[in-house]
């Protein structure tokens, strides 16, 4: 997953102007709104912001599991949101898989891990024989480092870091093109979280994998995503290249979220200040809203006019 020589020009996933409500009328709050990103084809996309920001939302919007108040979804050149035909269900169910974050609470305790892995199979696959799927099962555990003999455990008896090569076994084993992985380290120790990221690295360079990756961590990020989307309640406020967004970030929003990041220097990070969003500085009007806009080749931000002169002047002198 190098950030670097990627020329990827082909979206595999397309999402427009999604909406996504939660309630009714008095009750309804707006989770997601009007967000449009594309995801290219064997890349990893990033899609960071702080907890209650709308990223898990999204990923679970695209996979069907929330559904949307407006916008679309296309994958591979086909609309997979809203009322879709049965083959269409199908595809999606096959090509798309999700990482769960937690890896226990995602798992079925009380089965073993040769039904869990192998589930998704047998509700789809029909043609398949029990001997093929227990062939399948095995080479799926392989690839994520487990040996087959696991496959009668059950999920308690296995570390979290297991736990999560499990969960995504489980998705390896339906031979996906797209995976979203839904904060697939947070819950880890911090020594098992680099084992979990080489592995999934290694899968996408071996199979061709594209992924939505979703975290709140810019350093996890900065070293898995070609691309990273910055989103602030419910809206993406800036999206760039990872090196770009780094070197140089525009919105406020995307700079805040830049300076918690931890250096490792403790002289740099004791003088390190870190900063506060305060969504006032922008003083919006009704004659002066925010509009998404390509301020540079393949670098979007959100701002007013007012914001974004001021953002490409910055550029300009970089």
């Amino acid at each position: 997953m190098s950030n670097e020589n990627v020329v990827i020009k082909t979206p595999l996933l397309s999402v427009r102007n999604m909406d996504v409500t939660f309630g009714k009328g008095k009750n309804a709050f707006k989770a997601v709104n009007d967000v449009s990103f594309d995801v290219y084809r064997g890349e990893t996309f990033g899609l960071v912001g702080e907890s209650g920001s709308g990223k898990t939302t999204i990923g679970r919007a695209i996979i069907r599991i929330n559904k949307l108040s407006a916008g679309e979804v296309i994958y591979d050149g086909k609309r997979i949101s809203g009322q879709i035909d049965h083959e269409t269900d199908r595809e999606v169910i096959k090509n798309i898989q999700l990482i769960f974050q937690d890896p226990m609470a995602s798992l079925n305790e009380r089965a073993k891990v040769d039904y869990i892995v192998s589930e998704g199979l047998t509700n789809i696959r029909h043609d398949l024989s029990h001997e093929e799927i227990e062939e399948r099962v095995a080479k799926a555990l392989l690839d994520v480092g487990l040996l087959p003999e696991f496959a009668s455990r059950f999920p308690h008896e296995f570390s979290g870091g297991q736990r999560q090569r499990i969960g995504i076994a489980r998705c390896l084993v339906m031979d996906p093109e797209f995976i979203i992985a839904d904060e697939p380290i947070s819950a880890l120790d911090v020594s098992i979280r680099a084992q979990v990221l080489n592995l999934m690295s290694m899968l996408q360079q071996e199979r061709g994998l594209t992924y939505l990756f979703i975290a709140h961590d810019l350093s996890v990020m900065r070293f898995i995503c070609n691309r990273i989307a910055v989103i602030h309640k419910g809206v993406i406020v800036e999206l760039a290249e990872t090196e770009e967004l780094f070197k140089h970030p525009l919105h406020p929003y995307t700079r805040v979220l830049l300076s918690a990041v931890p250096v490792p220097n403790p002289h740099v990070e004791q003088k390190k200040k870190v900063l506060v969003y305060d969504p006032s500085c922008h003083n919006y009007s009704a004659n002066e809203r925010p509009i998404w806009t390509e301020i540079a080749p393949g670098h979007f931000v959100r701002g007013s006019e007012r914001e974004l002169t001021a953002y490409r002047e910055k550029l300009e002198k970089r």
